[in-house]
């Protein structure tokens, strides 16, 4: 099992990882301003969240990149014939590992905290 996950993160690397690069430049740095902010916060799924209290503006940005990582996940999961929710855990563990001190993100419990 340990070796299935370390072949998924190599691909994970290997197929587009970072997985922000899919999103389109104007929305990777509307995110990244987001984030600084403390609106958006990485999740253990490999998707984006609104933290409580962003602005209404925040919830379509947060469709749009997760629309494009749930797209390029199941292109990685197809591509390696592996389950997408393996494929997203695996993309969560990294997007949450290198979020910056200071950002939040979501505990396994659903909670936000900053990192």
């Amino acid at each position: 099992m340990r070796r299935f996950f370390r072949s998924l993160t190599a691909a994970l690397f290997l197929l587009g990882a970072p997985v922000l690069t899919a999103v389109p430049a104007l929305a990777q740095d509307a995110l990244a301003a987001a984030k600084t902010a403390g609106q958006i916060g990485e999740r253990p799924d490999g998707l984006v969240g609104a933290v409580a209290g962003a602005p209404p503006l925040v919830e379509t940005l947060v469709a749009e990149v997760n629309a494009q990582r749930l797209a390029r996940y199941k292109e990685i999961a197809k591509s390696n014939g592996t389950a997408l929710d393996k494929v997203q855990a695996v993309a969560g563990q990294q997007l949450v590992e290198r979020t910056p001190a200071g950002q939040f993100v979501m505990t396994p419990a659903g909670q936000w905290q900053r990192k």
